[in-house]
């Protein structure tokens, strides 16, 4: 295996509309996140990823992108950014951008000329179709609930959305919008970013002659049935070598629905298109027995299925592909609450417990904001506190229409499963509005921001922040927890997830208890040369406490 800078690498996710106002207007921008790199740097993390802070009517929290090449004014300009992006690189951290590529927002100017008339210069940028029957041309629903295609008069035909009707989805299979992503990658890379998150990019491809789905659900049908077109390969192969291959970058690829076999085609360490992918079989577990209702639920994850979605990856991509590690990110609700526990009484153990049994797998790890200080989910007493169009559209769907589900259900579906859990802003320190803003901010903060914030963690040597910057630091150390083979064990336990890692003649057991009872296991962890991190002070060998993780080095 070739190392590549990446693979040293641990990322850390940045939301910018929620990390730190420096302006007062209540919205975090890029001076804010300039601001807070010696707090990133005191982390460890290599890596700044930041969520799409490009010009957006923001129908999408800016997954809506105008203008490729334009800041949107609410986070600064492009001087601010080329200031941010020099003082990434003097603090020793890289940057990845989003690139939002499936589809543009239709106030970007390519799409108000392609909606004109079919026959201008962007008439083909987007996917048209004549009306069938006086209907939308097949039974696609979009993401985000409803038919994915919407009617223009001005050409008389619909036109694919596969996510809200603000987000038409560009026509891959003219070469002209190839050229034109190339360009607009070019022109970041240039200004000297170091790669790219790419957003929902295994739709571009979208399946031949746009058939009925044979099912389709409410939702789902994205990942289902559109997602690994057919020339999905191509693109990504065409992508590479007209743009990523000039440029020593790192590539992660979101792709709802892939297989590990489809994650090795497209960023095999020797195919020549993406560098790993971001895949969803862990953060989708525990879903309804209705298919209607989507990912909606409270159903607490079980921990066999959970070890054997994590450990199908790790053994599937072993010398074959590279693994992202996350529990957290924008579209998730927040790992303590949705994995483990948030109860105060637990909830510091919990945090590090789920990072060290990330962090400790063969990948590179991705932290999402506030995750380093075990931040939680809101619960939330009634619609109106959300932000997410998810949710509104949902709801409308599905309580309002379909009447699947009653009010206080869909209630505790959204506590349990909402995006906007991840979207609250920063909790910096106690002061009003947790050091976030002095204005009034554009989300309402947790409340337990008093009790969890950053000024408090740095200040607690056992806090969680230490435990993940230690977390980084081993990484950085250790070609084991970097390269090493991945061993599953007692797949079935539905208590402890345990596992080996070997590298060399060395081995690594990483041991952790995911329920809040005191459990005996012995594996052989009296024999190891080290307990490298554990997230109790002292080591009761074949004991495991509440929430207990521990992990052995074997010499």
């Amino acid at each position: 295996m070739t190392h590549k800078w990446w693979q040293n690498a641990v990322v850390y996710q940045i939301y910018p509309q929620s990390f730190q106002d420096s302006n007062h207007d209540g919205i975090g921008d890029l001076p804010g996140i300039v601001s807070r790199l010696p707090y990133l740097q005191k982390l460890g993390v290599d890596v700044l990823w930041l969520n799409p802070i490009y010009d957006s009517p923001l129908k999408d929290n800016g997954y809506d992108i105008a203008d490729y090449e334009k800041i949107l004014p609410t986070y600064g300009s492009m001087a601010d950014f080329d200031k941010m992006l020099q003082e990434i690189h003097t603090h020793h951290m890289k940057l990845l951008m989003d690139l939002v590529v499936n589809h543009t927002s239709a106030q970007h100017r390519w799409f108000q000329e392609s909606k004109q008339s079919k026959d201008n210069k962007y008439a083909n940028y987007y996917i048209w179709r004549d009306p069938v029957d006086g209907h939308a041309p097949n039974n696609w629903n979009a993401a985000f609930g409803g038919p994915a295609w919407t009617y223009v008069p001005e050409r008389g035909q619909y036109y694919l959305h596969l996510f809200a009707p603000g987000q038409p989805d560009l026509n891959w299979e003219n070469p002209q919008v190839r050229e034109s992503v190339w360009n607009i990658m070019r022109f970041w890379l240039d200004k000297g970013v170091d790669g790219f998150r790419m957003d929902v990019i295994n739709l571009i491809s979208k399946p031949a002659g746009l058939p009925d789905a044979p099912e389709p659900a409410t939702y789902g049908l994205v990942e289902n049935f559109v997602a690994d077109g057919p020339k999905l390969n191509d693109y990504l192969h065409e992508m590479n070598d007209k743009v990523l291959s000039h440029y020593n970058v790192m590539t992660v690829g979101e792709m709802p629905g892939s297989t590990p076999e489809d994650a090795i085609a497209y960023t095999g360490l020797n195919s020549h298109e993406l560098n790993m992918v971001f895949q969803f079989e862990h953060v989708q577990l525990a879903g309804n027995s209705d298919p209607r209702l989507g990912k909606w639920n409270d159903t607490p994850v079980k921990l066999p299925e959970l070890k054997q979605a994590l450990s199908r990856w790790q053994k599937a991509l072993d010398g074959k592909g590279w693994n992202s590690l996350y529990w957290n990110n924008h579209d998730q609700p927040r790992a303590v609450s949705r994995f483990a526990t948030d109860d105060p009484k637990y909830r510091v153990r919990t945090a590090k417990m789920l990072g060290t049994t990330l962090h400790m797998m063969q990948g590179t790890p991705f932290v999402y904001e506030g995750e380093e200080l075990g931040m939680t989910n809101v619960h939330y007493t009634s619609l109106d506190q959300y932000e997410d169009l998810e949710v509104f559209n949902s709801w409308h769907e599905l309580v309002d229409q379909e009447k699947l589900v009653d009010p206080q259900t869909m209630l505790k579906y959204l506590n349990s499963r909402s995006r906007d859990h991840a979207r609250t802003p920063m909790q910096w320190d106690n002061s009003q509005n947790a050091g976030f803003t002095d204005a009034k901010p554009w989300f309402a903060l947790n409340p337990n921001y008093q009790d969890i914030n950053a000024k408090k963690a740095i200040a607690d040597k056992q806090s969680v922040f230490y435990h993940y910057q230690r977390l980084i630091q081993l990484r950085h150390e250790s070609d084991l927890i970097k390269f090493g083979t991945y061993d599953e064990i007692d797949p079935d336990d539905a208590q402890v997830f345990a596992y080996r890692r070997h590298y060399q003649g060395k081995m690594l057991l990483v041991i952790s208890n995911f329920t809040d009872q005191t459990v005996r296991r012995d594996y052989n962890q009296a024999k190891s040369s080290e307990l490298l991190i554990s997230n109790y002070n002292d080591d009761q060998d074949t004991e495991l406490r509440p929430y207990e993780s521990k992990v052995y080095l074997f010499e």
